[in-house]
Formats: structure tokens, C-alpha cells, sequence
């Protein structure tokens, strides 16, 4: 039989319709839409592109319900201009195809306006006749996926089970989440224990595990962030944790020690946006993992991953041929040598 090869990524499709704005208004008054485009977002749909425009030569395939409208229309059109297998991809006339209003102010901060549209139909049936060949299954975003948030009478939720079964089936799974209030226990724990791989942030890291990794804007020391990722192992991830912040990284591995990986430092006149940025992070460590690279590497190339993602307002068009990128990195400063200076993380936004 033949080894297993490339990335499987389902869940959130949607369209971004980003708008940088003037300034972020009080309620009631009015701010200027300065520009305006549109892109394909969503865990899914980031990770596959992202993948596809650093050209690193896998197989790729997505698993995720659109409306039978433009937008789907649309997203269609940009897997097929990725040579993204889109087989699994089904549609609806129900409802439409998932959608964000993206507001970016000038400081590059985000707010998002979201409608969960098909994203919530995706269930467990969706999935019954899935077999294809590649290595890694990546699920996102848990708390954004009405369906597969529901609980399961045997694995705890919906998302639970779908994991459990892709891993009997051979697969390397993956999760991610949303940064947003909700019972992150309730709905994310049952998943654990179906892991190889977890790449979260701090605050998502924090809202699970109870740990305090952020704190009125100050972060917590590593030593906080490996007590969080070893939580996450004991509760079943088998392969990796990573933990991200605007600093830098922790990654955190079944057996061996963990490590800080410190971001990368841009000038703040490189920053266009960020939408996206964790999920080109998130990228970067399936990538590498996939490959088989050492923790140390696989945290740095996740973190450039972020680094060029920041250079265009969408979530895609910051992004490099991986040879370009993996040039860039060995050459690149990290926060901690590059404070003085004044320069921001690469991740400062994820």
C-alpha cells in the first residue's frame, strides 16, 4: 500500500469581504470605507490556499458546504485556481454560503461582523464516504460549526466522533478553533483525545485550559505555556501541541522536551493586515509537520508563514513559494534580539 501523502482540510468556507476603514466610529456616527475586496476565508480554505501558493507540491483536498449562490460560485472558482481536489465540497439552495465583514483600522486591528450561513449544516454525514488518501485531516473552527458542536451520546460531541473516525480510517488529525466566548471545555475536550496534532492560540489555549497565559496584555512566561501544552497532552493529543502569541511560539511534543520559539520582527510600515494570519501560522505547522521537521523548524517556518501573510490586507496574496520563504527566514531577526529596535512580532496579530 502506498504511504499516505498531503493535506485533507474541512470546515469553515466563507467569504472575507474586507473594508479598511478610516477609524473604528462610536456607535451611531459614521466612518469611511477606504478600500474594499473580497477573499476566501476560514480554517479550511486559508490553510488549503496557503499551502498551494508556497507551492510545496502536495495533495490537496477540501470537505465543506456552500451556498448555491455568487459566493459559492466564487470559492469554487479559487479551488479550482489552487488545484484544490473540491470533490467533497457539496452545496445547498438553504441557505447561503458562509460570509465576514472584515473592518480593519488603520492600526491593523480587526473587528468581524459573521454569518455562519452552510458552515452550519456541516455534520458527521457529511463525511460517511470519505477515503482518500492523504496524510493529514485538518478540522476548523470548533465553536463555529453548529452542527459538529452538538453533543454525542458516546464520544461527547459531534466534532468528537468525526475526529475518532478519520483517525481509525489512518489519518493524522488536526484541530483548530475560533477565538470567541463559548464553553470551550465542554465542546473542545471530548476532541483531544482523537489529536495528533492542536495549534491554538493563547487565548483559546487559555480559555481551555484554565492556565493564565495572558494577562491585561502581559504575557505569561514559557513556563506558563508549557504547563499549558503538557494539560493538552495528558488530555490525549498524541503528536503535537502548539501554542502561539504575538511573542512567539510554544511547541510542545508526546515525548521530549518543549520549546519557546520567539516571532519574527517586522517594521510596522511592512504590516498591511492580518486576516488570516493565524491560519497561515497553522499552515506552516502542518506543512512541516507533514514533513517531518524538527520542532525548532517547524515553529520558525510556521512563524514566517505568519510573517508574510501580514504583507497583504487578505489572507492570501502575502504569500510566497515556500523556497522564497524558507530564504527569508534564515536571515530573519526574532523579538527578543530586535526589541530595542522597536519592531513588532510577525504573529502580532494571530
Amino acid at each position: 500500500m502506498a504511504a499516505r501523502n498531503g493535506i485533507l482540510a474541512a470546515g469553515n468556507m466563507l467569504v472575507d469581504h474586507v473594508q479598511r476603514i478610516s477609524h473604528w466610529p462610536e456607535q451611531g456616527w459614521l466612518a469611511e470605507i477606504n478600500h474594499s475586496e473580497k477573499c476566501s476565508g476560514g480554517a479550511a480554505l486559508n490553510v488549503l490556499f496557503t499551502l498551494a501558493r508556497m507551492q510545496v507540491g502536495l495533495p490537496l483536498a477540501a470537505v465543506g458546504m456552500l451556498g448555491e449562490d455568487s459566493d459559492g460560485d466564487y470559492l469554487l472558482q479559487l479551488l479550482d485556481e489552487h488545484h484544490v481536489d473540491r470533490q467533497h465540497v457539496q452545496r445547498t439552495g438553504a441557505v447561503a454560503t458562509a460570509m465576514t465583514q472584515v473592518m480593519t483600522a488603520p492600526d491593523g486591528q480587526r473587528t468581524f461582523f459573521h454569518a455562519r450561513g452552510a458552515n452550519a449544516q456541516l455534520d458527521v454525514a457529511h463525511f460517511a464516504h470519505l477515503a482518500t488518501a492523504h496524510r493529514i485531516f485538518h478540522l476548523g473552527y470548533l465553536l463555529l460549526l453548529d452542527k459538529l458542536d452538538q453533543p454525542d451520546a458516546q464520544y461527547g460531541t459531534r466534532s468528537a466522533r468525526l475526529l475518532a473516525e478519520m483517525q481509525q480510517r489512518g489519518y493524522l488529525t488536526s484541530l483548530d478553533l475560533v477565538s470567541r466566548a463559548g464553553e470551550y471545555q465542554a465542546l473542545v475536550k471530548p476532541a483531544l483525545r482523537w489529536l495528533d496534532y492542536l495549534v491554538i492560540n493563547e487565548l483559546e489555549a487559555q480559555a481551555l485550559t484554565g492556565i493564565e497565559l495572558r494577562s491585561s496584555g502581559t504575557l505569561a512566561s514559557p513556563a506558563a505555556f508549557a504547563a499549558a501544552a503538557r494539560w493538552l497532552l495528558a488530555q490525549g493529543v498524541r503528536q503535537r501541541v502548539v501554542i502561539h502569541a504575538p511573542e512567539g511560539a510554544w511547541g510542545q511534543q508526546s515525548a521530549g522536551d518543549g520549546l519557546w520559539q520567539p516571532a519574527w520582527c517586522l517594521a510596522a510600515e511592512e504590516i498591511v493586515g492580518s486576516v488570516g494570519a493565524g491560519d497561515a501560522f497553522c499552515a506552516g505547522v502542518l506543512y512541516a509537520s507533514h514533513q517531518n521537521y524538527s520542532l525548532q523548524q517547524t515553529l520558525k517556518l510556521a512563524h514566517t508563514c505568519a510573517s508574510f501573510n501580514l504583507h497583504a490586507a487578505n489572507a492570501l496574496d502575502g504569500i510566497r513559494p515556500l523556497s522564497e520563504m524558507q530564504r527569508w527566514m534564515d536571515q530573519a531577526i526574532c523579538v527578543s534580539r530586535a526589541a530595542a529596535d522597536g519592531r513588532i512580532t510577525s504573529a502580532e496579530k494571530t
